[in-house]
């Protein structure tokens, strides 16, 4: 039950939260729990752990993991934050977590449709409800798919991808992800599917698009932060350059202060910076990389609130 999730780089996520044994912790995308028990292991008996997940079935996990100890699991996507703690009447927490990457379970489950690698239904929700990928592919314009599968996969072959899967439809609706790949790898020329899987971009568009990933997550990290006690912590784990951008942007600005004119000799306007940045980004070192192949891309920043 507990190998559900590889936590990635689980000790130098503990050791950038800075646990403090009677603190409030957060586990915004708790998963199977691997990094949530590394907080627990540190917390006292005045210390309090809450996860949340939007995944029904990571919740079923968290809550026979966790039965009997001091932990507080919701069901819930880590966006609605503010509500979460205002349901728990928590006033503020001492750190944050939040991994963006999808779980194993997620991807290992062929029926939940993430995965290129089996023939299966064409689903990628992580909340197991609301449209699916295969909603989308059947029903959204040309032009929008296009959009998608260049924005959130960067894939250049994104225009004959989206022509293909139109043309596809009209034959029969496409329901599988083997459905899916296929078009792919015929929409792409041969020395393109040399390098690597043809499908894995588009399919990370597309599971992009149907969980909303990117679209909120800048004003869900300001809130994150805004959650945090003075002295708080806040660490998030990216997997690919997109929501890794909106991190890094977001955190530039949290550690912005001062908004005078660059040719100003002195600030006059006397703001200071609500967060700095204890330490850069990191990424998995050999070891892990080469135990689990799926953490390579994987990079771990923090910020601290004044």
């Amino acid at each position: 039950m507990y190998s559900y999730h590889n936590p990635v780089m689980p000790d130098e996520t503990i050791d950038a939260l800075n646990v403090r044994p009677g603190g409030k912790y957060i586990d915004c995308t708790a998963g199977g729990g691997g990094h949530s028990s590394k907080i627990l292991d540190k917390l006292s008996g005045g210390g309090q752990l809450i996860c949340i997940d939007r995944d029904p079935q990571s919740v079923e996990v968290l809550k026979k993991r966790f039965l009997g100890r001091k932990v507080t699991i919701i069901n819930d996507n880590f966006f609605n934050i503010k509500d979460i703690l205002s349901f728990l009447d928590i006033e503020g927490a001492d750190g944050i977590l939040a991994d963006l990457g999808v779980s194993s379970h997620q991807l290992d489950t062929p029926e939940r449709g993430f995965s290129f690698h089996s023939d299966a239904p064409l689903d990628m929700r992580m909340g197991m409800s609301g449209t699916g990928a295969a909603d989308i592919v059947n029903t959204l314009p040309q032009k929008e798919l296009q959009r998608i599968i260049y924005a959130y996969g960067e894939e250049r072959f994104a225009p004959s991808i989206a022509r293909n899967i139109v043309k596809a439809r009209e034959k029969e609706p496409i329901r599988t992800t083997g459905q899916i790949a296929k078009i792919i790898c015929e929409s792409m020329p041969a020395s393109a599917r040399r390098s690597g899987h043809p499908a894995r971009k588009t399919f990370q568009a597309l599971r992009i698009e149907v969980n909303g990933e990117l679209e909120r997550l800048g004003a869900a990290l300001e809130d994150m932060f805004g959650c945090l006690n003075h002295g708080g912590r806040m660490a998030v784990i990216t997997f690919h350059s997109l929501e890794d951008r909106i991190v890094k942007k977001t955190f530039a600005a949290l550690c912005s202060g001062c908004s005078c004119p660059p040719d100003f000799p002195v600030c006059v306007c006397g703001k200071k910076p609500p967060g700095f940045l204890p330490r850069k980004a990191v990424s998995p070192g050999e070891s892990e990389t080469a135990e689990n192949p799926r953490s390579r891309s994987a990079r771990l920043r923090v910020i601290e609130k004044y």
